[in-house]
């Protein structure tokens, strides 16, 4: 989503960097540049102008770090107010007596019964036991679109049809959840295409009735200025404790995440990474500041990982490793497995550097050279699989209509595999094999 302000920003830092030393003139070109960017990307221009006012401050009244260069300088100085503007980690707060209830709030389309899902899924992975509420009773798709959701995760949903009101609707489904021995309800609530009176009445009158531990916001980061208007209008009338930012995968130009939580001062709990149900990170500011900045973001990376794969298969692939046994069987298994941690294009985003080296790739081109790669392998015999070796012209030209690719293509693929092999087999030759390589980043 920051993909322009990036950009811009690496290209001051860039010019900066061509000198010897940071000098106030320096800084004050510096700071014209990045303030064109940040109002380009939709920040508010009053944020924008404090950001400014505090790099600025920071910045010339630094002792200049002999082991840095201005493009470093002003990078570390920029990430630090980045953070600073970004606020405090994405925390719920579950304090007191349960069941607590989240209440979601927010414009229609804006992403709240799919989120719903999302963070009701996040927390039974974190241990609790949470209860989802239809408490949309105007959008008829909604209260099935959350059943649906819920059976396919296994999540338990309250509803009471269209005809019960909304705040009777969420005050009955505590009581559920205390039958149930869920602790946490999560409201999904209705939403307009614009605020209006009746619909902050509504939600004012569930917030009576219920008093959520929090009111969380939900707001499509690709809205652009509106989207701060929209968040200083609920949190006036029923007062948020944080945000919820979903479609960040999509091209916003960004500034949304910056100027809410500055125009509101309440934190940003969640980020939404994409379509599926398991698109959802925890908000760290340090790690946004460094995508913002190109810097990359390999602690999400790992998490993702880790949540791709799991003890028992990471187990039997270091042992493949020492033993030199990695097939094709496993190239597609990791194929697979990668594909599970989200889009190619965002993955590499979060390594350092490496977004820059292929800025005009895709989900979509990615996903379709994944698809065909899993073709080609899916149209081999399991003895081709594991002997690649024995794939010879005609077993090739079979491969490929199976697959519909070409026999080019298919050489291709045996190339890339063979390089891989080689690397394997040096790495199980390493110490420690793949846990080793996992403690470089403990």
């Amino acid at each position: 989503m920051f993909e322009n302000l990036t950009d811009k920003l690496q290209a001051v830092f860039r010019r900066l960097g061509k000198r010897g030393t940071l000098r106030e003139s320096d800084v004050d070109e510096g700071l014209r540049e990045i303030r064109l960017a940040l109002l380009e990307a939709d920040v508010h221009y009053k944020v924008v102008k404090d950001f400014i006012a505090r790099v600025r401050a920071t910045a010339v009244g630094a002792a200049i770090t002999k082991s840095l260069n201005p493009e470093q300088q002003l990078v570390k100085i920029v990430h630090q107010e980045l953070i600073e503007t970004l606020g405090e980690p994405g925390r719920l707060n579950l304090a007191g007596p349960a069941p607590y209830v989240i209440m979601l709030v927010g414009l229609q389309g804006s992403g709240k019964t799919t989120m719903a899902a999302k963070l009701a899924l996040h927390l039974r992975q974190t241990g609790h036991l949470p209860l989802m509420v239809a408490g949309d009773t105007y959008r008829p798709a909604a209260i099935t679109q959350l059943e649906v959701l819920g059976r396919q995760l296994n999540l338990p949903v309250h509803g009471e049809g269209q005809n019960v009101p909304p705040p009777k609707i969420c005050a009955n489904s505590v009581q559920e959840a205390r039958r149930r021995g869920s602790d946490v309800v999560i409201l999904d609530t209705a939403g307009r295409l614009q605020i209006d009176e009746e619909m902050m009445a509504e939600l004012e009158a569930v917030k009576k009735a219920v008093k959520p531990v929090e009111t969380l916001l939900v707001a499509d980061a690709m809205t652009g200025q509106e989207a701060v208007n929209v968040a200083a209008g609920f949190h006036e009338r029923i007062g948020l404790t944080g945000l919820i930012l979903t479609k960040i995968d999509g091209d916003a130009r960004g500034g949304a995440a910056i100027s809410m939580r500055s125009v509101t001062s309440v934190p940003i709990k969640f980020l939404g990474t994409g379509e599926k149900t398991d698109a959802i990170e925890m908000f760290h500011p340090e790690r946004l500041a460094s995508r913002i900045l190109g810097m990359g973001d390999m602690l999400t990376l790992i998490e993702r990982a880790e949540a791709a794969f799991d003890e028992e298969q990471a187990e039997r692939m270091e042992r493949k490793l020492r033993e030199a046994s990695f097939t094709l069987e496993d190239f597609l298994e990791q194929f697979q497995q990668v594909r599970q941690m989200g889009p190619l294009s965002q993955l590499l985003d979060l390594v350092p550097g490496m977004g820059q080296l292929a800025p005009g790739l895709s989900a979509e081109v990615t996903d379709q050279q994944f698809k065909r790669i899993e073709a080609m392998i899916l149209s081999m015999t399991p003895q081709e699989r594991r002997k690649p070796k024995i794939i010879d012209g005609s077993r090739k030209r079979r491969i490929a209509r199976g697959s519909g690719t070409t026999v080019q293509e298919i050489n291709a693929l045996l190339g890339q595999f063979r390089q891989m092999q080689k690397m394997m087999k040096q790495l199980g030759k390493g110490k420690g094999g793949m846990r080793g390589l996992t403690r470089l980043f403990g």
